[in-house]
């Protein structure tokens, strides 16, 4: 396999916080040329076993996977793990416990948007989650727009949901190395998801990949959907200097929100080694 491969390794179903089932993913997927993928949930593994199933009734290969929201300086960032076997005790229990905190933190959220005059959010989230343990913003966001409040999620997040905003409530998750280490001992590959979202300033930035790789990292998404062209090279390039593997993944929660479609984006640089070469005898 090589970095012209059609390959999609980080999307969203229900059993996290997207709008489609593991099924309906792969269906997806497949129609729209995808040769390998993955399925990521946040800080979940509960929907691999359908995930893999449904690849395989499509005719496409597939890699486990998740993402895992980590605190990393006093900001979250997310590792995406592909290629693991998601029955591993301490991946399962490291997940569990990072999802443990979502409903106080959520009821928290709730209770902000109610001093501005917003009720019944926390009951509202609930109807769009199909795992009441990973209640996020984005349930929130899609709450107050089907309840006519705003007009669509990005305004949801500008005026209630982002940081000195009413509804905002930060959450400690899993430690770098405590993430990379639960996806590493499973078997798997540990990625950086879409780097150029994260507020760093260039220090932080290279502390961030520096620390990564200490602890076994071994990858980086250089293409997916919220990068830009200029920020495809500048983490190609950064892949390269850190010698770390690059994926592709266009982080698609739902036909609606998505900045891009399952299988849509540009293809690797040929210069990058893709993730998926080092995880030849992983994938299903």
């Amino acid at each position: 396999m090589n970095a012209l491969l059609n390959a999609d390794l980080h999307c969203h179903s229900v059993v996290s916080d997207g709008t489609l089932t593991p099924e309906a993913l792969a269906e997806r997927a497949r129609a729209n040329g995808v040769e390998l993928w993955a399925l990521t949930d946040h800080d979940e593994v509960g929907g691999q076993h359908r995930a893999a199933a449904a690849a395989k009734a499509v005719g496409m290969k597939y890699l486990t996977g998740t993402e895992i929201s980590v605190t990393f300086a006093d900001i979250t960032v997310h590792i995406v793990g592909l290629g693991f076997d998601p029955d591993h005790p301490a991946l399962v229990q490291g997940l569990k416990r990072t999802r443990g905190g979502r409903e106080e933190r959520a009821r928290e959220m709730a209770d902000g948007l109610a001093k501005v005059g917003i009720q019944g959010a926390f009951e509202g989230a609930l109807q769009y989650v199909g795992n009441p343990d990973l209640i996020s913003r984005t349930h929130f966001a899609r709450h107050l727009v089907e309840s006519g409040v705003c007009r669509d999620t990005n305004e949801v997040f500008r005026k209630f949901l982002t940081e000195g905003k009413p509804g905002f409530v930060p959450h400690r998750w899993a430690q770098l190395g405590d993430a990379v280490r639960w996806i590493t001992e499973a078997g798997g590959l540990a990625v950086i998801a879409h780097p150029a979202r994260y507020d760093h300033n260039p220090t932080r930035e290279y502390a961030l990949f520096t620390e990564f790789k200490a602890h076994g990292g071994r990858g980086v998404e250089v293409v997916t959907g919220s990068h830009t062209a200029a920020e495809y090279v500048k983490y190609a390039d950064l892949a390269i200097e850190f010698g770390l593997a690059a994926s592709r993944g266009s982080d698609f929660h739902s036909p609606d929100e998505s900045h891009c479609d399952l299988g849509k984006l540009p293809y690797l640089e040929g210069r990058l080694t893709p993730v998926w070469e080092l995880l030849a005898d992983r994938i299903q």
